[in-house]
């Protein structure tokens, strides 16, 4: 509300504004009140020299799950309540509790830094899947990462449009993300990956075992 507020306030000052989203059009207009006339709405773009699909996954430097026959889910996102990757963590583990066989090859990889991630770390260990997931902190080499996983799952609670969704698919891989803000219009349900609703540990992991073929 109070960020609201101020947008509102400052409103009458700005000349244009440039929307990433049809999601985040719509609250422009309708919630803040721009002025059509003052409203542009334009996708990101994605660097195609640097994000590729591979013909296979690639090691990821540093990472513990080099085996061929393990399936990586992965996502990319600095560690703050409002990417929730807490939700992924717990659908990775209600994944394995649903099909306990899936410890053999299932793996889970967070990549970013922040407050959630000492949390995150000792929620998994609680659970018995540390060994199973692997969580280096902040780095730099984003598209070899991409490259190295089967499955990107970005579980935020709130989007506008994310890079990293689209970074994944120029990397050719499917995307499990959650029904908020502008992913609708990044990922096409049951044909570029699958929408699931947010703050959903369940619906996550059932979503996880569809991909991983089980």
């Amino acid at each position: 509300m109070k960020y609201r507020l101020i947008r509102k306030i400052y409103r009458p000052f700005v000349t244009n504004y440039l929307a990433l989203s049809s999601d985040l059009a719509h609250y422009l207009h309708n919630i803040i009140g721009v002025p059509e006339h003052k409203l542009s709405q334009i996708y990101n773009g994605v660097d195609s020299t640097r994000f590729f699909s591979a013909t296979r996954r690639q090691p990821i430097e540093g990472c513990p799950f080099q085996n061929p026959g393990y399936w990586i889910v992965g996502t990319i996102g600095r560690m703050h309540a409002v990417k929730d990757q807490t939700n992924l963590a717990k659908a990775f583990v209600g994944a394995l509790e649903i099909q306990p066989l899936l410890r053999e090859r299932l793996r889970l990889v967070m990549i970013g830094d922040g407050p959630l991630r000492t949390d995150i770390q000792k929620f998994l260990e609680q659970s018995g899947v540390s060994d199973l997931a692997w969580l280096p902190g902040e780095r730099q080499d984003i598209p070899e990462i991409l490259r190295g996983i089967d499955c990107f799952v970005l579980p935020s609670l709130s989007e506008g449009i994310s890079n990293t969704i689209l970074e994944a698919m120029a990397s050719s891989l499917p995307v499990i993300a959650t029904n908020v803000g502008g992913n609708p219009e990044l990922v096409e349900n049951g044909k570029t990956g699958q929408l699931v609703p947010p703050n959903n540990p369940y619906e996550l992991a059932s979503a996880i075992l569809k991909f991983a073929k089980i």
